[in-house]
């Protein structure tokens, strides 16, 4: 799921060249399927909680297949196709919804110790990035073929996902519960939301704020390393690829190392933002393609590193029958990031990429202020307190 939208990030200029569109208009090919999947993943999330995580998975895989069709479809055989490759993007939206978002209560389900836990979903936001990392080279390996292959990997991606699934998950061994009526659930979500108000609106906003940092300085540098520089193709992927791969890292060995310590998350996701605002601000500095580089890689690096310990305080800190709707809102706010990131950032270009910069020091700062003013931990047990 995550190549299926990453992956057109280093191509959206050879799309906008293809379909005589604008830069924002490409844009919206990214907002368009985080659009959707910020409405319907609260949705999805409540109907795994009633039907189980397999069973929303599976059908959202083959919409999401069914949507990358439809792109492909357009772009081969329609003239001035760009309106029904949106309509594609928004179908591919909605299968989106239902799929990557479950997979965080899945394996909060499946492990009964916090620090199994912990590690599942480093190892789940590594997958995550390790997609990020691959999408720039494979997406400018396939536009090199045919500039539509991009479109026409996503079914082929959703049908091994599908068959992986189908096989390899096994549904968790828990007693049968009957499903609790609609207003008494909604009731306790509520309750649950007000209870822990202060630290769980915190962990969404720092998780879309991570991503409207990463998805736009991804569409700065992918719009800038073409037309600046001049780097095309798989030399303009693998250079992308290269602070993709230390946020990846960073989430792998976060993941491995955090366990059940809450007070370490608390602080590795202070100082991950804190890093990353600094780190952007040396973009202010430098104008050559290297320094830019280093600077977005040590981003990436803070980002990377607190991913997995907002995935831990979301599972950890919520019972497993809520534990799919609000793994569910937290992924609808990372969405709002996927989506906001690259339609402001092709905005903001117009004017200056200081602008786009200094934006991304400010947001990135309130994120490490969030996590250091309204997370809180208890210093005698590893558990949140609201």
């Amino acid at each position: 799921m995550t190549l299926g939208n990453s992956m057109l990030i280093p191509v959206l200029p050879e799309i906008r060249r293809q379909l005589h569109v604008s830069t924002f208009h490409t844009s919206l090919l990214i907002t368009s399927y985080s659009v959707m999947a910020i409405l319907l993943i609260p949705i999805a999330g409540y109907l795994s909680d009633r039907l189980g995580r397999k069973a929303v998975i599976i059908p959202s895989l083959l919409i999401a297949a069914m949507g990358g069709a439809v792109c492909g479809a357009a772009a081969v055989w329609m003239d001035n196709s760009y309106t029904v490759i949106l309509l594609g993007r928004v179908l591919q939206g909605i299968g989106a919804a239902g799929a990557m978002p479950i997979v965080l209560p899945l394996v909060g389900d499946m492990f009964d110790n916090e620090k199994d836990v912990s590690s599942g979903l480093g190892m789940i936001e590594t997958a995550n990035t390790s997609g990020k990392v691959l999408s720039p080279i494979l997406g400018s390996a396939l536009v090199a073929i045919v500039w539509y292959l991009p479109f026409w990997s996503i079914p082929v991606l959703c049908f091994i996902s599908i068959t992986l699934v189908l096989f390899f998950v096994k549904k968790p061994q828990k007693p049968e519960k009957k499903p609790v009526p609609i207003r008494i659930f909604l009731h306790t979500i509520l309750q649950l939301l007000k209870d822990n108000f202060r630290w769980l609106m915190a962990l969404f906003m720092i998780g879309g704020i991570g991503m409207f940092m990463l998805f736009g300085l991804l569409f700065f540098l992918s719009e800038t390393l073409e037309e600046m520089h001049g780097y095309k193709g798989i030399l303009k992927g693998c250079i992308m690829a290269i602070p993709l791969a230390i946020l990846s890292a960073a989430s792998f060995m976060t993941g491995k190392c955090i366990g059940e310590n809450k007070v370490w998350m608390k602080w590795i996701v202070c100082v991950g933002f804190g890093l990353s605002a600094a780190a952007v601000g040396g973009c202010l500095l430098f104008d050559s393609v290297a320094a830019v580089i280093t600077c977005l890689s040590a981003a990436g690096l803070g980002i990377g590193a607190s991913l997995p310990c907002l995935d831990s305080f979301i599972t950890d800190g919520i019972e497993k029958e809520q534990r799919g709707t609000i793994s569910s809102l937290y992924s609808s706010m990372r969405f709002v990031g996927v989506a906001a990131g690259p339609m402001v950032a092709s905005l903001l270009l117009k004017t200056s990429d200081k602008i786009l910069f200094s934006t991304m020091i400010a947001v990135g700062a309130v994120a490490a202020m969030l996590a250091l003013f309204a997370i809180r931990v208890s210093t005698s047990e590893p558990s949140l307190r609201t």
